[in-house]
This record gives structure tokens, C-alpha cells and sequence, in this order.
């Protein structure tokens, strides 16, 4: 099995720092992935109701490679302009892609619903731009970029939920893991998690991720011998409503892999959503995986370890969804695992 990163996150992945910044009031925030120097980047989309921009530009046929950041927006549509709060603090720095004597930060996004958990959402219904927050939460975020990742209520994560194995109400949040491969190739990934469907599969809180887990980084309980397989209600919002329900993920390497390649891996990594959640890539889930690579280790074999990071990248895709939910602290009206699962804390 591989190893964790020191940090057990996807700062582990050498040429990354993440940054976080949050509105209580609001419930919501945003979380920046910001690369060092510029990072090839490709995606992966599964989810059928998904909020996102400038992925096209990292499509096979796109004509760049390399991004400047990555940001993850609560706000549904609203959060989209994140990515412009991004941009400006890149720009104020130099960095983008070179036109002429300017630069143009390249900056993809996508966005979780979080309008429905509560919260003062008055911003959203007076409409002027100035009083929605996201623009300044993601400068934020961006200046206070490091190699410490905050899980739980944090980020994009901060107004997250998500459903109990058995449908009920559970607040969701944000995680990050890490793997290192054979001690050369650091694999790392985050998610912000806010599933219509359920990260738990039995009564006594075991995660579907569990049987990745490594040591006790989500209660130590294991997976389930047997999955409780309930019919799903698909109500996570005590309505039938179509509601959008999104779990966004990055995933990273510091080997080199090409646009191709890191393609690849983002597809292989959303395996590790659907271990970890259920049901997912539903009609109402924006569900989105973006791959970077910061290119510090050359590749030996272009297809046998490009198979490995991407197993790898899975596998820690997994196991953050599960810490994410295990950190997150409750909403009134949308508990914390550890309120309603009592074996939580491993007893």
C-alpha cells in the first residue's frame, strides 16, 4: 500500500498551496488550488447538473495546457465569479498566459449548490454584483494560499451537505488526501462535497470509503461487510424538487504527465467518487474532476505509470470525500456526522 504524504493532502504534491475563505452568514465560500508556476490540467465531467467555466479550454482539442489556478465555488451560478476575484490577484502578480505585453490568467471554476442550507441569502435576492461575496472570498482565498489544507467547514466545503446512508440530512465539507508511490510520485486530492447522495453505507456510520482508509483519518470503523442498501429517497431537501447537488474534486500529481495523460487520470479518479458515494453522477449532480500536474518527476513508462497515478489519485479521491464529511461540524438542520453517527469517535 502506499504511503501518506507528510500532510495527508494534496499539498503533499510539490508546486501546489490551497487557499480557503468562507462567509458564516451566508454559509457559503470558495476554495483556490493555486500552482506554483503554470500546471498542464485536463477534466473530467460526470454529473448531469453541472455549474463550470472555461473547461472547455481543457478539453482534448482545447488549444492550452496549463492553467494558472483552479477555483471551487459554493453559490450555485452566482459563485462562478469567483474565478474573476482569481484572476484579478493573478494578473496584479504577472502571471497568466502572455499576450502581447499583458497576461491572462487561465483560471477553470466550477460550483456547488449551496443556496438551500440555511444562511442570510439576502445578497442573492437584491442581484447588485457588489453584494454578492464570492469576488472577495476568492482574492482571499488566493492571498492566503499555503501548503495547509483546512477540511471539514472550510472552502467550498463550508456550506456543503449531503444525505445520511439512509437519506436523512448530513452536513458535508471539504477533504483532502494523499498517497506517495513507492516513495518518487506524490498523488494528492480534494473534494468539496455536497452529494445528493450518501458517503455512509450502514447504521454505524461506516464509510463506503473505508476499505481505503489509512489509520483511523475517518473514525477508524472500516467499511461495511455489507452495504444497508436502501432504496435512496432522492430528498435531500425534504422535497422532490430538482435541487443541484455537486461533488467537486482536484486531483494532483508533481509527475509530469502530458494534457492526455492527465486526462486519463482525472477519468480513473472519479472512480473514486463512485465508491465513496452513492448514488452519484446523478441528474441533478454537477459532479466535476480536474487533474494537474506540477511536472517535477519524469514518467519511466507513459502508460504503466500513468495507470498507477490515476489508481492512486482514486484511491485518495475516495478517502477525501469520507474525511470531508468526518470533519464537517453541523448546520441547524443538517447534523455533523459525528452528531449523528454515535460510534464516531470510534468507540
Amino acid at each position: 500500500m502506499n504511503e501518506t504524504g507528510k500532510k495527508n493532502a494534496i499539498t503533499d504534491v510539490t508546486g501546489l498551496t490551497v487557499g480557503t475563505a468562507d462567509d458564516p452568514g451566508i454559509r457559503t465560500g470558495v476554495t483556490v488550488i493555486l500552482p506554483d508556476e503554470r500546471a498542464v490540467a485536463a477534466v473530467d465531467v460526470r454529473g448531469g447538473g453541472t455549474g463550470t467555466r472555461e473547461l472547455e479550454l481543457l478539453g482534448a482539442d482545447g488549444t492550452l495546457d496549463a492553467v494558472d489556478a483552479i477555483v471551487l465555488s459554493g453559490g450555485s451560478a452566482f459563485g462562478l465569479s469567483a474565478a474573476d476575484g482569481v484572476m484579478g490577484w493573478l494578473a496584479d502578480r504577472g502571471r497568466g498566459f502572455p499576450v502581447a505585453d499583458l497576461r491572462v490568467p487561465i483560471v477553470p471554476g466550477a460550483i456547488l449548490f449551496d443556496l438551500l442550507n440555511g444562511g442570510d441569502k439576502a445578497a442573492f435576492r437584491a442581484a447588485p454584483d457588489s453584494a454578492l461575496p464570492y469576488r472577495d472570498l476568492a482574492r482571499s482565498a488566493a492571498a492566503g494560499a499555503s501548503d495547509e489544507t483546512d477540511i471539514g467547514n472550510a472552502g467550498a466545503g463550508y456550506g456543503a451537505t449531503t444525505t445520511g446512508h439512509d437519506g436523512r440530512p448530513l452536513k458535508g465539507g471539504q477533504g483532502t488526501a494523499s498517497a506517495v508511490i513507492d516513495g518518487w510520485i506524490t498523488v494528492g486530492a480534494l473534494a468539496a462535497v455536497n452529494a445528493l447522495g450518501s458517503t455512509v453505507g450502514s447504521d454505524e456510520g461506516q464509510f463506503l470509503a473505508g476499505m481505503h482508509e489509512v489509520g483511523d483519518e475517518f473514525g477508524g470503523l472500516g467499511g461495511p461487510a455489507a452495504i444497508q442498501v436502501h432504496d435512496h429517497p432522492v430528498r435531500k431537501y425534504a422535497h422532490d424538487a430538482a435541487a443541484s447537488n455537486t461533488t467537486l474534486a482536484v486531483v494532483a500529481t508533481d509527475a509530469r504527465l502530458t494534457k492526455a495523460q492527465a486526462r486519463r487520470v482525472a477519468t480513473m479518479a472519479q472512480a473514486g467518487l463512485a465508491r465513496a458515494i452513492r448514488p452519484v453522477f446523478s441528474p441533478m449532480d454537477g459532479d466535476v474532476v480536474f487533474a494537474l500536474s506540477t511536472g517535477m518527476h519524469e514518467i519511466e513508462d507513459a502508460i504503466a505509470d500513468t495507470a498507477r497515478i490515476g489508481m492512486a489519485a482514486a484511491d485518495c479521491l475516495a478517502r477525501a470525500v469520507a474525511r470531508g464529511v468526518f470533519a464537517a461540524r453541523g448546520f441547524e438542520g443538517w447534523p455533523a456526522y459525528a452528531d449523528t453517527y454515535p460510534r464516531a469517535d470510534g468507540r
